[in-house]
Parts: structure tokens; sequence; C-alpha cells
């Protein structure tokens, strides 16, 4: 009973920090990179962000690496797609491999397309003021390389190093027609850890996302929009005994370095292990807040392929669509 009471203080903790903090100015505006913060798997997604301790497959890179130590099959492979606001989409996907004993290597990776409706200007003497340069090149995309080991049958941690690239075109700095490159790129680094008290399907864990040096655009530095994650999930439907489908609720206790707390929720009720339809909520956003999704397995020739899909209204602009495909064997 005193297992079952951490999951309990954790979702406590969780709901005081979804509270919006009326008194505390919100750190918006301090860090680049900002796809590093979406979300690249549909079941993470749907399920409000709330992933810290449910993944369990090559999807975990992008939330909490050591829930790649918890993957069953021995290769797991997918390829995500998010189309996001404004026309820009990001795709996503990766890899990881079970080596038994000596653990899980993963590779992931994301790709940014921001559309081809950015046009640069510079300075003429006509009506305008200016004159057109052309579209600009503007791009982003980062890597990386993941590991994640079981160091006991109830304790995992896991690491990813990745490179990131950001491109946001050219600009002329002079009259001779000297273009200076707006890029930057470097090193990030996640670290994460998932704990199995013993009661039951509970685990608890944590995450730190994107954690580096500083980048540097010309003259103007800036951080990653580095995170601390804790979290905790469980099938609530172990409390009744044996059964065949299985209903996961969690919960995660976010803090950002450009905001104020956040607090997502999320729970999925898997039919069979066929159907998974999903749900969750994001709080302390100004855009975001109630996700939902589904999902869809099927073994084929020993292949076991899954579908998702997932969905989030945007307060602002147009909904956020994600889908994805799996392939684990």
């Amino acid at each position: 009973m005193k297992k079952w009471k951490i999951f309990l203080s954790v979702c406590a903790t969780a709901a005081v920090l979804a509270a919006p903090a009326q008194a505390v100015m919100k750190k918006v505006g301090q860090t680049g990179l900002q796809f590093l913060k979406i979300d690249m798997s549909t079941r993470g997604a749907a399920m409000g962000g709330s992933y810290t301790t449910v993944n369990n497959d090559a999807t975990s890179m992008f939330y909490n690496p050591a829930g790649l130590a918890a993957m069953e099959s021995d290769v797991d492979l997918f390829v995500t797609h998010t189309q996001w606001i404004a026309g820009i989409s990001y795709l996503g996907g990766g890899g990881a491999v079970n080596l038994g004993n000596w653990g899980t290597v993963g590779l992931s990776w994301i790709t940014a397309n921001y559309g081809d409706d950015f046009i640069g200007t510079q300075y003429a003497n006509n009506y305008l003021g200016y004159i057109e340069t052309g579209k600009l090149n503007v791009s982003a995309y980062t890597g990386g390389l993941s590991y994640a080991s079981r160091l006991t049958d109830r304790f995992s941690v896991g690491g990813q190093v990745k490179y990131c690239y950001q491109h946001l075109g050219g600009n002329f700095i002079d009259s001779l027609g000297t273009v200076q490159k707006n890029e930057v790129s470097g090193l990030a680094y996640d670290f994460g850890t998932i704990f199995y008290p013993g009661y039951k399907s509970l685990r608890i864990g944590m995450t730190i996302r994107n954690f580096s040096s500083e980048y540097k655009y010309v003259e103007e530095g800036f951080e990653l929009p580095l995170t601390f994650v804790i979290g905790a999930a469980m099938d609530v439907l172990d409390l009744m005994g044996a059964h065949d489908d299985a209903l996961l609720v969690s919960v995660d206790a976010v803090h950002p370095r450009d905001y104020t707390e956040r607090v997502h929720l999320g729970a999925e009720y898997t039919f069979m292990k066929r159907i998974s339809l999903r749900v969750g909520y994001k709080f302390n956003y100004d855009n975001e807040g109630f996700t939902a999704g589904l999902g869809l397995q099927q073994q084929i020739s020993g292949v076991l392929v899954n579908v998702g899909y997932a969905y989030a209204p945007m307060k602002y602009f147009d909904a956020i669509h994600r889908i994805s495909i799996s392939a684990s064997y």
C-alpha cells in the first residue's frame, strides 16, 4: 500500500504544479530551436505528452531514453509525420536494437520543413524602399545516438547525444553583396531514468532533455529548450487482478527553461492488444490543451505493425495532426 501512495504523491505534486502561478512572470523567448520540444510520437502526443514513463520502444529517444531498456522486441523501427501550424511540418523517425544483456542502442532524427514562403529583401532606393532577393533557404534537423540499460530488474538508465542544426537563411551585410549565413549547430544531451518500486505495473521516472552549451547567431546567443520532467504511470486495471485489456494512466510534471511549470496528463485504453484509444490534457499552455488519438496493432508475418494517429486542437491556430507507422520483430 505504501508503494501505491507513491503514485498518488506524484499525481498530487503534478496537480499543485498545474496551478498557474500568477505572481511569476512567464519565461518566454529565452530559448531557440523550438522544434526540439515537438511531440514526435503519436502515442505520446495523444496522451497529452505524458510519456516519460510510458514509452518502451524506439520513440523513447524523444522523451526518456531509459525507456529503450524496456523494449521487448529485437528491433523496432518507426517514422512519424507532424502537420504543425502555419504550414510547417516535421518528419521524424528512428530505430532501436535490443542487444540483450548489453543494453539497447538506437538512432533518431527529425527534419523540419518550414515551407517556401520566406522571401528575402534588401534595402533599395525605390518607392518600396527594398527589393526582393529571392526565397530563403530555411531548414533545421537533428540526429541522435541513444543507449539504455537495466542496471537491476527495477531500475533503468539511458542517455542520448544529438547533433542539432538550424539555418535561417542569409542576409546582405554591406554594399559589396557580402552574405552572412545565419546558422547554428552543436551537440545536445538527454538523460533519463525509470524505477519500478515493485507495486503492480507502477513506475516512476525522470528525464533531462536538451542540455547543451550556448548556441550563437553572429552576436546573439541563446540556450536550447532545456526541460526537466518527473512522471509516473500505471495500468490501473492491475488493481482488479488478471485482465486482458489495459487502462494506462500517466502524469508528468514538467519544468521547462522557457516557461512556468506545466503538467501533462494522459490515459490509454487498449482492447485485446489490438486497438488503443488515447486522451490527454496539457495544463498551463497558451494554445494547447486537450489531445486525443488512436492506435491499431496487427501481427503480419511475424512483424508487429502499429499505425497511430493523434489530434490536438489549438486555441489560435489550426489543429495539429500526426500520423505514424512502426514495425517491430
